[in-house]
């Protein structure tokens, strides 16, 4: 079996390579212990006590003077490294928000998730601001990070508006999660399960400590985030009351999946890039396989960066024996070369790995309030074969009624793009802030956002200059 090295914190990598290692995962190091729990200078924290968070195996708690990453990067609760990649660097840093901030885990036999020296996964952190506003939001983290990703992108500025805020690393961290549970499947199906299970643990946490229960309780996440939203909102309707996909990862057993075309973008991008005959071809099938053509500035990023390593740790999960011993593959092997990804045929595959996409798999019948955006330029989940398949996937339940999806011109996998390519690239986090407002006004006042439709860049704008605003009106 092939092992996974990952570089120490002191030695991480720079730049692109960064970038993408941090969208898909985390390297294992462990942050700083957080500091003590003292209350704070200025008395505040009103509620010092922790609570018992139910079904935790361990937990400490500590009394911050600001829970937000203005102070939590400063004090050790939080881990840059975790969120690093996702947002463009002049989002503005909300601050002024003391409260507890609990960090623990639940009982789990999986080891990925080194923070605060554990070793020890299912790890979740719960922050409960003094000046609570009745709400609570709960996230699963992108990629195969850990519980602190969502840091900067959302907890910060839920915590500002009032809300308490709880995360979870999903149960398994890492380029190598797949190696976790017991059949094909098993790793991503527990990630439902650990979201679920933090969602009623945080529930009656904020009940105990605020004493009384939550006015609302609200799920987001970006990427596969946002699918664990879509999961939970079919599968666990009665814990929330509604929710916000940001570009959630599409799986369903008769696909499309990732597996279906990203195999594809393997096969044909190199041929594109050398040029000469058979690049117009190439290009042809790129665009067929769901890659527009306004998107081909972010081919070479995005083969070099995330689609041969995406296409093999999630294939490797759910369909371990098309490589047979050889674990995740065959990083960057050419079409022809045996058991090479870039050749894999979903559809020609046996029953068994469509019955391990099943078990994760996404039917539409959500039964709360979910408002979906997605980036019409996202080349790791292209929206032609994610997003807009899962709409029609609602609508056929006949739950149209309860979805809003919005298609986000300009918009791309990973915030942090937008910096590279500030003329081309708008963020979506001011979108995800405005898209949550309007869910806000949906279930308190009835107020129902604007129908679904594809919202269309701000005319005389750059589109990194969006980084403060995001109107989904038409």
């Amino acid at each position: 079996m092939r092992s996974f090295r990952f570089p120490p914190r002191s030695r991480r990598l720079r730049g692109p390579a960064a970038l993408a290692l941090a969208a898909l995962t985390l390297t294992a190091a462990a942050p700083a212990a957080p500091a003590a729990a003292t209350p704070p200078p200025d008395g505040r924290c009103t509620r010092p006590a922790p609570v018992r968070v139910p079904g935790a195996a361990h937990q400490q708690a500590a009394c911050l003077a600001e829970l937000t990453t203005a102070g939590t990067v400063a004090s050790g609760h939080t881990d840059p490294a975790d969120w690093a990649g996702l947002t463009p660097k002049n989002l503005p840093v909300p601050s002024g928000v003391p409260g507890l901030q609990i960090d623990g885990h639940f009982a789990d036999t999986s080891t990925t998730n080194t923070n605060h020296g554990w070793n020890h996964d299912a790890q979740f952190v719960m922050r409960l601001p003094d000046r609570w506003n009745g709400g609570l939001v709960v996230a699963g983290t992108p990629g195969n990070r850990e519980q602190y990703a969502n840091d900067r992108a959302i907890a910060d500025w839920v915590l500002s508006r009032g809300y308490a805020y709880a995360a979870t690393d999903k149960g398994n961290t890492g380029l190598a999660f797949h190696r976790d549970g017991k059949a094909p499947g098993d790793a991503i199906a527990e990630w439902n399960h650990r979201l679920t299970q933090l969602t009623r643990a945080a529930r009656a946490t904020v009940a105990r400590h605020y004493h009384r229960a939550p006015s609302r309780t609200l799920v987001t996440g970006m990427s596969n985030g946002g699918y664990l939203v879509r999961w939970q909102l079919e599968n666990h309707p009665e814990l929330y009351d509604g929710g916000v996909d940001w570009e959630g990862t599409l799986w369903r057993s008769d696909g499309p999946t990732l597996l279906d075309f990203l195999p594809a973008a393997l096969r044909h991008h190199p041929v594109h890039a050398a040029g000469g005959e058979g690049a117009g071809t190439a290009r042809a099938a790129l665009h067929a396989a769901g890659f527009p053509e306004e998107s081909e500035f972010l081919w070479p990023y995005h083969h070099q960066v995330y689609w041969d390593l995406t296409q093999r740790i999630y294939r490797e999960e759910l369909d371990p024996a098309f490589d047979g011993p050889t674990e995740a593959g065959t990083p960057f092997c050419t079409t022809g070369t045996p058991a090479c990804d870039a050749d894999y045929d979903y559809a020609t595959r046996p029953a068994a790995v469509r019955e391990a996409v099943a078990k994760i798999g996404l039917t539409g019948r959500i039964g709360k309030p979910l408002i979906t955006l997605h980036g019409t330029l996202d080349v790791l989940l292209p929206i032609s074969r994610d997003s807009d398949v899962y709409a029609r996937m609602v609508r056929h339940e006949g739950r149209g009624h309860l979805h809003r999806y919005y298609r986000i011109e300009g918009g791309t996998h990973t915030d942090s793009l937008t910096d590279a390519f500030p003329d081309r690239l708008r963020p979506l986090t001011p979108c995800h802030r405005t898209a949550f407002t309007a869910l806000e006004s949906w279930l308190t006042a009835g107020h129902r956002p604007p129908p679904s439709h594809t919202v269309a860049l701000p005319a005389g704008r750059s589109p990194a200059s969006l980084v403060d605003r995001c109107s989904l009106g038409r």
